[in-house]
């Protein structure tokens, strides 16, 4: 098991890493975090919804993703309550008291089945814990760090980032709040993002070996540019306003940053472009003028709409559109945002039944519904698709296959489809031609509950094109394969772990054969 001294220290990228080795290494290997919180979500190939975390390290570790691997997921729904999903599927929404003293009681039951199962069709299961395991207020009814590595008679690995400062007190730190059969379970430290010469850190190991007689198994570079994709919307703390890439690049691409964003890492493949600079922007007046504004997806669309009203969004968005703004596009949840009406009758968004108005650029109207639609699609640009801005983007044409998948509880109706024309056509699960997202006819506005769409390499590619055809650029073509660049830094990664990390101790502690045996 996989556990770290806080949040966000890299548990899930040196889970990844770990089980991309042990894979190589003709292992059967499978990921397991039994209760993640997050709202940037994966739907596994039979429609259910886990954390994206788990979803990427089953990538890493070349298999298919399941419920099992991660068999409960909060999506935070507010300050003090989150949607609780269940083997993939809504159970209920509770607040942070009940879910402590009414879910996770019976919870154990459901975890440890999952993770049997897991043990039953793999060699390996490699557990990720949350958080830090010293959470005292959390520690009576934990069932993702300690508590669980016992259930399941786990040793730990314990991580630590140099990055943030203090790494020898925030290890230390944690044993000493372990109780002392849990401290016997910690086998080795792993300290990560590291940058410099490591021979200088090396009094320092020494003393903590010493002090605690524990061995640290590995001190992980930082490593720049990684991308592969993250969970958590922390990491974009400090970026608001400013761009994530190189500020000379030919598009300007803005992110609308609001509260409760979920799957922000639809835009991951846009900042990998060479011409592309994607900003997330939390503030009105960052705004300015860019390429294009997207508005993301959102776990709670009729708050995060009202945030907008509340920075004055709706006015700059409508400013930088009449000073030259290229596209507005909305994907799931902002997607919604674009159209007239946003209807709740059964209070599945808020408090009681409600009706807003959306931003009012697509003739549409959504009612927000009990039933979560979680599924993977496939299907083709439609033939009349508007998002060949230019008309003449490499590759954007009728029959460019395209996928994604679709996480959302709303159901949304076109009122108008003289005035906007349809993005997709999927196929339906009776092989029928289903049309999906609508754009007015020049390009500039469109919305799609697609997630996942600029992983298309020939659509993501045509997008950017025609904007650079708007600005009197040359179009670049096809600049890399976003498949083909995930397996690249899924080795990159494992390269960099497995030279810095004492591999034969982790498999010595797992009780399996040294890698030279």
């Amino acid at each position: 098991m996989v556990q770290g001294t806080a949040s966000d220290v890299g548990k899930s990228l040196v889970t990844a890493a770990i089980g991309r080795i042990m894979t190589r290494d003709g292992y059967r290997t499978a990921p397991f975090k039994s209760q993640n919180m997050a709202l940037n979500s994966y739907v596994t190939a039979d429609g259910k919804e886990i954390g994206r975390a788990q979803g990427m390290q089953a990538e890493a570790f070349g298999i298919t993703a399941t419920s099992d691997m991660n068999p409960i997921l909060l999506k935070p729904s507010g300050e003090m309550s989150a949607q609780i999903v269940v083997h993939g599927v809504p159970h209920a929404a509770l607040s942070a008291r009940e879910y402590r003293e009414k879910f996770l009681p019976e919870a154990k039951g459901t975890v440890m089945d999952a993770l049997g199962r897991l043990r039953e069709a793999y060699d390996i299961v490699l557990m990720e814990g949350a958080g830090s395991p010293a959470e005292i207020n959390l520690k009576a009814r934990d069932i993702v760090n300690m508590n669980l590595a016992g259930w399941a008679d786990a040793p730990v690995l314990l991580v630590a980032d140099i990055d943030r400062g203090g790494v020898f007190a925030f290890i230390v730190g944690t044993l000493e709040l372990l109780e002392p059969h849990e401290r016997a379970r910690v086998k080795g430290f792993i300290i990560n993002k590291f940058r410099g010469d490591v021979s200088l850190l090396q009094p320092g190991l020494d003393w903590l070996e010493e002090r605690t007689g524990i061995p640290v198994l590995g001190v992980l570079p930082f490593l720049p540019q990684l991308r592969i994709e993250a969970e958590d919307s922390v990491v974009l703390d400090g970026t608001s306003g400013r761009l994530r890439g190189d500020s000379e690049k030919e598009l300007d691409i803005a992110v609308i940053r609001y509260p409760r964003i979920s799957n922000f890492t639809d835009f991951d493949p846009l900042e990998h472009e060479p011409d592309a600079a994607v900003r997330y922007v939390a503030s009105a007046d960052e705004l300015g003028t860019p390429d294009a504004i997207i508005l993301p997806g959102t776990k709670n669309t009729a708050a995060d709409l009202q945030y907008l009203r509340e920075q004055g969004f709706p006015e700059a968005i409508e400013r930088a559109l009449g000073q030259g703004t290229l596209q507005l596009a909305g994907i799931c949840g902002g997607y919604q945002m674009l159209g007239l009406k946003l209807l709740d009758p059964l209070a599945v968004e808020s408090a009681e039944p409600d009706e807003s108005d959306g931003l009012g650029y697509l003739p549409l109207s959504t009612s927000f519904l009990q039933q979560k639609t979680t599924v993977r699609v496939s299907g083709a640009l439609a033939a009349d698709h508007p998002l060949r801005l230019g008309g003449t983007a490499p590759g954007a044409d009728g029959e460019m296959s395209i996928s994604g998948y679709e996480i959302h509880m709303g159901t949304t109706t076109n009122h108008d489809t003289v005035s906007v024309c349809s993005l997709f056509s999927l196929t339906g699960p009776d092989g029928e031609n289903v049309p999906e997202g609508w754009g007015t006819p020049d390009g500039r506005i469109w919305g799609s509950y697609l997630h996942g769409l600029f992983q298309n390499d020939g659509l993501r590619r045509g997008w950017l094109d025609g904007m650079r055809i708007s600005k009197g650029l040359a179009p670049l073509a096809m600049t890399f394969s976003s498949a083909a660049l995930r397996e690249q830094e899924f080795d990159r990664l494992a390269d960099a772990v497995r030279s810095n990390l004492d591999m034969n101790a982790i498999y010595t502690i797992m009780g399996l054969p040294r890698e030279e045996e």
